[in-house]
């Protein structure tokens, strides 16, 4: 396993849940230090993916939703959304609530998917929300956690079922044979190697960087880079907003994060290394609009200061449409059809990595042996860990 995120995180659970000996390479001293430390911090049920009719994507998610409430309480809490529609605004009363019910009914209709219409006396709890020209608003749940924590969380996990992790190790080929998989890379600047049976690649952004050091060379499917930047303002708010930008009306969340206020996110290509992805003040600007057409009152106030900004990337299909509207299906690409060496994750969202990783073991289970299964990844606990650093191996 190579890739210290939370899918690296989530396939050596799996894999170490189904009784296999699993070994994960992060080429970084921690854990989540790319995309699954830059994320919107929700686990999210994937509302906005029904309007391109990826109905499985969000009973998924909504599954998946409900395991990690369940299992990881400590990490992941259910909050209450509000969509605000003004006369202006791209999605009409009768679209959204079309959505929101079917969202309930993939959901299963419990109280976690429902949804309500708030009356224009609550209006006024919304701390500050713009209402002029406001028609309704809608609030339904979705869920919030540390990206981050969580990815800890889940290696705990692993480490726990018999997963092994070496930090600080950069791979620097992998070579497929008959026998299996010879992966050479870099620990702490001194060579190392092993062999193993199936080599998974769970490099997010990285993932096709690292199938050019593969032999023999594979092909690999047209994908792109996608920044994601969001902004946190010195704003301690309770409100959870999902709105559109007023500029070209892509959805934005405002939210409360650790005492302060969160706003996200941007989409546009990016090209280089993921390491290096940082904000652009054009997305700052794009962001703070956002909150300050929104929340009037709040910015007259100067309750908008900027405290910080970060970005990740997302591997998104390669395609003509642009990023918000392509789909968003997690690619799990192969060596080969039969008994696969080498397997590669495209994709994926934090909020589905568990039934990510179930299905890559699958899909690598002809070329593995047969094990006794120790868990079951959905009913498995998960609790906050510390940092899961050098000194945590010992």
């Amino acid at each position: 396993m190579i890739g210290g995120g939370i899918h690296g995180a989530g396939v050596a659970q799996a894999g170490a849940a189904a009784g296999h000996t699993v070994l994960v390479l992060e080429q970084y001293q921690g854990l989540a230090r790319g995309t699954s430390s830059r994320s919107s911090k929700l686990i999210h049920g994937g509302l906005r993916y029904l309007e391109s009719g990826q109905f499985a994507l969000v009973r998924e998610c909504l599954r998946e939703r409900a395991h990690l409430l369940r299992n990881a309480p400590q990490l992941v809490r259910l909050k209450p959304f509000h969509i605000p529609v003004y006369r202006d605004s791209r999605h009409r009363p009768a679209t959204l609530a079309a959505g929101l019910s079917l969202y309930a009914l993939l959901g299963g209709l419990g109280p976690a998917s429902r949804f309500r219409i708030l009356s224009p006396r609550e209006w006024g709890t919304l701390e500050g929300l713009r209402t002029q020209g406001l028609q309704t608003v809608y609030r339904y749940h979705d869920a919030q956690t540390d990206d981050a924590a969580l990815t800890r969380a889940v290696m705990a996990s692993a480490l726990a079922l018999g997963a092994d992790l070496e930090l600080g190790a950069a791979v620097e080929s992998i070579a497929l044979d008959r026998a299996g998989v010879t992966v050479a890379y870099r620990k702490d600047g001194r060579p190392a190697s092993c062999h193993c049976r199936v080599v998974i690649n769970a490099t997010g952004p990285w993932a096709q960087g690292l199938m050019a050091r593969v032999t023999p060379a594979q092909s690999v499917p047209q994908t792109e880079l996608v920044q994601g930047t969001h902004i946190v303002l010195d704003a301690d708010r309770d409100t959870y907003l999902y709105v559109e930008a007023p500029r070209d009306r892509r959805p934005v969340f405002i939210m409360p994060w650790q005492g302060r206020t969160l706003v996200g996110t941007t989409e546009r290509s990016f090209h280089g290394d993921p390491g290096a992805v940082s904000p652009h003040d054009e997305e700052l600007s794009y962001l703070l609009e956002v909150y300050r057409h929104y929340l009037p009152g709040e910015a007259a106030r100067g309750a908008e200061r900027l405290l910080g900004a970060f970005a990740g990337c997302r591997v998104l299909p390669g395609s003509q449409q642009g990023p918000h509207a392509r789909p968003r299906e997690t690619l799990l690409m192969a060596d080969r059809d039969r008994r696969p060496r080498l397997l590669t994750i495209y994709g994926g969202k934090l909020t589905a990595y568990r039934a990510t990783a179930e299905k890559v073991i699958e899909r690598v289970r002809p070329s593995l042996l047969a094990r006794k299964p120790r868990a079951d990844t959905r009913r498995l606990a998960l609790a906050p860990a510390d940092d899961l650093g050098p000194q945590a191996l010992l």
